[in-house]
């Protein structure tokens, strides 16, 4: 298969990937795994990695991340969320919508919904 069809099969895969993040893993496994069925990564280990970078990126960084309040177009997700980017290449960045709490004296964050520009990017300000 010729690259740049490839990439193309990839773009598609990545513009149909958004996560509702309430409590499953069931949605990475589903994603390592449709990377690596359309040809984005030639190996399994590899589609797995990426997604694996993505959600350590996350969870390690958000609360250091500048963050804005999402559009209300996010309320589905839930109330009073924010948003932070992880940008993974040069056409992808991906979106973690949460909310804050508060805790005694710790700030929690709950991820929502991850979403990336190709899904959500019309719904958000430009960056």
């Amino acid at each position: 298969m010729e690259l740049k069809k490839i990439y193309e099969k990839c773009l598609e895969t990545v513009k149909n990937e958004s996560f509702n993040t309430t409590g499953s893993t069931e949605i990475p496994e589903r994603t390592i795994y449709t990377l690596y069925e359309k040809g984005c990564f030639s190996f399994l280990d590899s589609s797995e990695e990426y997604v694996e970078e993505l959600f350590i990126s996350i969870k390690t960084t958000l609360p250091i991340r500048l963050h804005k309040p999402a559009p209300k177009y996010f309320d589905r997700y839930g109330k009073d969320l924010y948003y932070a980017t992880s940008k993974k290449s040069n056409r992808t960045t991906w979106y973690a919508f949460f909310t804050k709490h508060r805790q005694d004296e710790e700030i929690i964050y709950l991820v929502r919904y991850i979403s990336n520009n190709h899904v959500t990017g019309q719904f958000l300000n430009s960056d």
